[in-house]
C-alpha cells in the first residue's frame, strides 16, 4: 500500500487543484475542452434608466443565460491572443468546432467556440428572424476568456459564420450593444454575414468574407453597406470571392444555394490569418 500512496496523493492534489474556484490558471485547456459560462447580462439602456428614475424604481439588468462552449489553446504558457467563434443558424458544425479551432490554435490563438443552442433547447434559427441574444453570448464569452491567465484580454477577436457572422457585425457596430459592455473586442471577422442591417461603421478593425454568388446573404448588401459608411470608426475590409456561394469554406458541402469552393476557402483562410496578424502582431 505504501508504494501506491505518492501516486494517490498526486492524483488527489490534481483533483483539488482543478476544482479550486477562480483558479483558472491551473486547468489546462485541451482541444475542444467543454466549458460552461453565461451570456452577458443585459444592462438597462439609458432610456430605461430615465424611466426608472422618473418612477422612483431601480432598473434591473437581465441576467445571463447559461451556455456551453469548447475551449482550445496552443501549447505554452501564454498569454495568447484569443478568438471567440459564433456558429451559424444550423448550429455547431464540425467545420467550426473542430477544423477552425485547430486552425486558429495552430496560428497561436486560444479559441472559444460558443454553442448558443444546446442550453436553450434550440435546433436551428434559419427562419430569418433576428436572434439578438447571440451578441450577448459573444460578450459573455469575452468576459469568460478574459479571466484566464493564459489569455491576453487586450487581444481578443470575434469571428462568426453566416448568422454568427451577422451577430459579429452587430456586436462591433458603432452605436450598438458594444457601447453597453465593459470589455471590448479588438477585431472582428465575419464569414458570409447578412449585411442588410449593418451601417458599416465598426468600432474595431473588421474583415468580411463573402461569395459573389451567395443568394442567402447577398454580397451586394455588403457592397452597398460599404458605400454607405460614414467613414467614422475603424477600418472595414470586404473580400468578395468570384464564383463562390454561401458556406464556401465548408469541405464537402454541395447544394443549390450552399457549396464548398476550395479556391475561395483557401483565400479566405489566408486573409483571416493575415488580418489577425496585422491586428495583433506576430
Amino acid at each position: 500500500m505504501a508504494c501506491k500512496l505518492p501516486g494517490a496523493l498526486k492524483a488527489l492534489v490534481w483533483l483539488i487543484a482543478l476544482n479550486i474556484a477562480g483558479d483558472l490558471d491551473v486547468a489546462q485547456a485541451s482541444a475542444d475542452q467543454p466549458v460552461q459560462f453565461e451570456s452577458a447580462a443585459v444592462a438597462p439602456t439609458p432610456l430605461q434608466q430615465r424611466i426608472a428614475q422618473a418612477s422612483s424604481t431601480v432598473p434591473k439588468a437581465v441576467p445571463g443565460t447559461p451556455l456551453q462552449g469548447y475551449l482550445t489553446r496552443p501549447p505554452g504558457e501564454g498569454p495568447f491572443p484569443a478568438v471567440v467563434v459564433l456558429h451559424g443558424c444550423l448550429g455547431l458544425f464540425p467545420s467550426i468546432k473542430k477544423t477552425w479551432s485547430e486552425r486558429l490554435s495552430s496560428w497561436g490563438y486560444v479559441v472559444l467556440v460558443v454553442d448558443s443552442f444546446s442550453t436553450r433547447g434550440i435546433k436551428e434559427t434559419c427562419d430569418g428572424r433576428r436572434f439578438a441574444d447571440r451578441v450577448y453570448d459573444a460578450y459573455g464569452a469575452l468576459e469568460f476568456l478574459s479571466k484566464y491567465g493564459f489569455v491576453d484580454p487586450q487581444r481578443i477577436a470575434l469571428m462568426g459564420f453566416s448568422a454568427g457572422g451577422s451577430a459579429t457585425l452587430e456586436a462591433v457596430q458603432s452605436g450598438g450593444d458594444e457601447q453597453l459592455m465593459e470589455r471590448k473586442f479588438k477585431a472582428a471577422i465575419a464569414y458570409y454575414p447578412n449585411c442588410s442591417a449593418a451601417n458599416g461603421d465598426m468600432t474595431v478593425p473588421t474583415l468580411i468574407l463573402i461569395g459573389e454568388l451567395d443568394d442567402r446573404t447577398p454580397a451586394q448588401k455588403c457592397q452597398e453597406m460599404m458605400t454607405q459608411r460614414s467613414g467614422k470608426g475603424s477600418s472595414v475590409q470586404l473580400d468578395v470571392y468570384p464564383g463562390a456561394r454561401h458556406g464556401f469554406d465548408y469541405p464537402g458541402l454541395k447544394g443549390q444555394r450552399m457549396e464548398y469552393n476550395a479556391a475561395a476557402a483557401d483565400q479566405s483562410i489566408s486573409a483571416s490569418h493575415e488580418f489577425l496578424k496585422e491586428v495583433f502582431g506576430g
